[in-house]
């Protein structure tokens, strides 16, 4: 095999976000920009040498062509096996479960998640450590302080690899296994749930289902896991068969964007009674019943006073933990389970050392993304299994899963705010205005709501005790319900502001509010203290969740 070294020149804008570098398809397309990226990740990652590595993405544009030059890199860097999935697909929890499993060094993800694909739409590539889980902190900065000043990068001299049929080739020493993208992380979900109770109810026409991938990864996963092995009937799976571009689609599962999946629930005697969908790489879920939508937050909180029922969790859970935007229903489940429930910063990263040290069972965001110990990654088919277990055992739908929890629990309203490609300096000083305020805004009062505690939100790790700041402006009022400002990590393009809001309610003659109305003063008071309508000449957000 013949190495070359290429001289090359750095680019200053490969920091990456909470999950990863995403950027625009141009920009990975500049001459070096992915293998500079890819260089100074093996500059870092000196343990991959001689060892295992998993590589694949969500199929999206560039998808592949990054692939051949990752393996071309990878054999000059020493790394002694590659495993990628058939076609270059695997989606992000199949990618941790394979790196839990083969124990490998680590693994690289191309994937720009839930964001847009296709020539003029995102990408992006992330690594994720031995443990499953995304790189800490340390080590993404680690490398965006080499590609800040990288000189040369090593690509061997080879032909590309057939990626479309499961096979063992080499380039030099280096062995790459193309391998089924789905076969190990279905075996991991038999594990994990009671696939015959839930066949039951399929073949015995008790539950119907609909599943939208949003030709994205998971269609392979779904057509496998529900139609073939759990026996739904076929076409359960919709938009199965990933696309480049999603089909022109955004592969984001929520109400906005899964209109088809939504309309199919909706639409009336006959419709399904489950629908779910998952996003661009596979990580995050949405749960529906017939015109009833579960929001993530609940649906965290409803999995961990649950869990004990599923074989996976039979002897029940060590604890849970949740980001700081995302709602406290499971904050209550976790007390009344007499378990720890830890508030973490946004990014799945910061639930590994806490899943590592078992100190918890579950995790989630309320993003769309839920997940336990299984893996190291937020998982939506896991999720969506969880759901079908669950109905399974309770013999009841999803709205009625749903209203028992609250009738038990009490309610949490809860709704997020986007707005979008706001100018990244506009964006900025709303939040340093926000964080000079949040001293004073204590024992303020607003349309009846008492300041109890206003801060920027700062986290320390329990585990290794390392501090994150600036994790979020949160004002919480004496009644317990809050706001948090915070701008998303995940975008390509501006800024993105996220203003969420949530309110309890227990009484339950108070719970069929609709969350907009049930949440409108605290909708008000967020708009008022940020001054989003002047500072950003908004009037309404882009997306409501």
């Amino acid at each position: 095999m013949k190495t070359n070294t290429i001289s090359t020149t750095p680019y200053t804008d490969q920091k990456p976000g909470t999950s990863g570098l995403r950027k625009k398809v141009t920009e990975f397309q500049q001459p070096n920009y992915l293998e500079n990226f890819v260089q100074s990740i093996f500059n870092v990652a000196t343990e991959l040498t001689g060892q295992l590595l998993i590589l694949g993405g969500d199929g999206r544009y560039y998808n592949d062509h990054a692939i051949q030059i990752i393996l071309k890199i990878a054999a000059a860097n020493g790394i002694q096996q590659v495993m990628v999935g058939e076609n270059g697909l695997l989606s992000t929890p199949a990618v941790s479960c394979l790196i839990r499993k083969y124990k490998a060094a680590g693994g690289i993800i191309l994937s720009a998640s839930h964001n847009p694909g296709g020539p003029d739409g995102d990408f992006g590539i992330k690594f994720n450590i031995a443990n499953g889980g995304p790189a800490p902190t340390s080590f993404t900065d680690a490398t965006y302080e080499i590609s800040r000043s990288i000189g040369e990068y090593h690509i061997a001299e080879a032909d590309d690899v057939a990626l479309d049929r499961q096979h063992t080739c080499y380039i030099g020493d280096m062995q790459i296994d193309v391998i089924d993208s789905v076969s190990d992380y279905a075996e991991l979900m038999e594990q994990l749930f009671d696939f015959v109770k839930i066949k039951s109810l399929f073949k015995a026409g008790l539950l119907s289902m609909c599943f939208d991938a949003m030709h994205a990864v998971t269609g392979p996963y779904a057509k496998v896991i529900f139609e073939k092995i759990l026996s739904a009937t076929d076409g359960t799976v919709i938009n199965g068969i990933p696309l480049q571009d999603f089909g022109g689609g955004h592969p984001d599962p929520n109400l906005a964007h899964a209109e088809e999946l939504v309309a199919k629930l909706n639409a009336g005697p006959g419709s399904p009674g489950f629908g779910a969908a998952s996003d661009g790489d596979g990580d995050r879920n949405m749960i529906i019943g017939q015109n009833f939508f579960v929001n993530p937050s609940d649906s965290l909180a409803i999995m961990a006073a649950n869990a004990h029922l599923l074989p996976g969790y039979k002897d029940g859970i060590r604890g849970v933990a949740r980001s700081l935007p995302t709602s406290r229903a499971v904050d209550m489940v976790a007390e009344s389970l007499g378990i720890d429930c830890y508030e973490t910063p946004t990014g799945w990263k910061y639930f590994g050392n806490l899943l590592d040290d078992r100190r918890i069972t579950l995790c989630g965001e309320e993003s769309f993304g839920s997940g336990s110990d299984h893996i190291r990654e937020k998982d939506g088919i896991w999720a969506v299994l969880f759901w079908l277990n669950l109905i399974a055992v309770k013999e009841k739908p999803v709205e009625d899963i749903t209203r028992a929890h609250w009738l038990r629990f009490g309610r949490h309203y809860y709704t997020r705010h986007d707005y979008e490609a706001i100018d990244s300096d506009v964006a900025n000083e709303l939040i340093q205005n926000l964080r000079s305020l949040t001293t004073s805004l204590i024992g303020t009062e607003h349309a009846g709501y008492k300041v109890k505690l206003s801060d920027d939100f700062s986290y320390t790790d329990p585990v290794d005790l390392s501090v994150t700041e600036n994790q979020g402006i949160r004002i919480i009022f004496e009644d317990e319900s809050r706001i948090v400002f915070r701008l998303s990590g995940t975008g390509t393009e501006g800024a993105t502001l996220r203003i969420y809001i949530e309110r309890y309610v227990a009484d339950p003659e108070l719970h069929d509010m609709p969350t907009q109305t049930a949440l409108a003063k605290l909708i008000d008071v967020a708009n008022a203290i940020s001054g989003i309508k002047t500072r950003c000449n908004r009037d309404q957000p882009d997306v409501i969740t």
